[in-house]
């Protein structure tokens, strides 16, 4: 072999060197936790409604898409009364949810539109193959590209976004615990 491809080759063995070292790097620090992209399906549970999720780095508290949303008490505390109201993407089909949840607190969203206070429930989700329970802010979303928004407080708990990926994974949970 002449000098020449020598060096061409060292070149070559060395970028792929680099290369799986720069992937076995990036899945070291993802350590076993999936890496998502910044848009994936995932389920709104119980109903087990697939929908796109955005995944929101710039947002703090996730987001869901509720419609017709009444305050009430129940046994001394303030629940939460609202309709998923959303057309699953696997199945083409609308599926309307009335669902009741504790209020977990109020959050102010200041915008352009200015200020507005939203209740805050927890929701099962499916993302992978994992069931997150997180607290969601519940707001009228049909104007929105997607139904869910999931923000820091729940990406701390999923790992890594690539932003230059979509659709990573499809979710594949066991929801028998997440009938709720």
């Amino acid at each position: 072999m002449s000098h020449r491809k020598r060096r061409t080759h060292a070149l070559l063995s060395g970028l792929v060197a680099a290369t799986l070292l720069s992937a076995g790097a990036t899945q070291a620090l993802a350590g076993s936790r999936p890496v998502f992209g910044w848009v994936e399906e995932g389920l709104i549970l119980p109903g087990k409604v697939a929908v796109k999720f955005k995944l929101d780095t710039g947002a703090l508290t996730s987001s869901m898409h509720a419609e017709d949303i009444e305050r009430f008490e129940k046994n001394g505390e303030e629940w939460v009364r609202f309709d998923i109201d959303l057309k699953d993407i696997d199945t083409e089909k609308l599926v309307k949810t009335r669902i009741e949840r504790k209020l977990e607190r109020e959050l102010t969203v200041r915008g352009a539109a200015g200020k507005e206070d939203r209740p805050v429930v927890l929701m099962k989700v499916c993302l992978g193959t994992r069931i997150y329970e997180e607290e969601f802010s519940l707001n009228d979303r049909d104007d929105m590209l997607y139904p869910v928004l999931l923000g820091r407080r729940t990406l701390e708990k999923l790992g890594p976004v690539d932003a230059a990926r979509t659709f990573t994974t499809e979710p594949n949970c066991s929801v028998s615990n997440a009938d709720n």
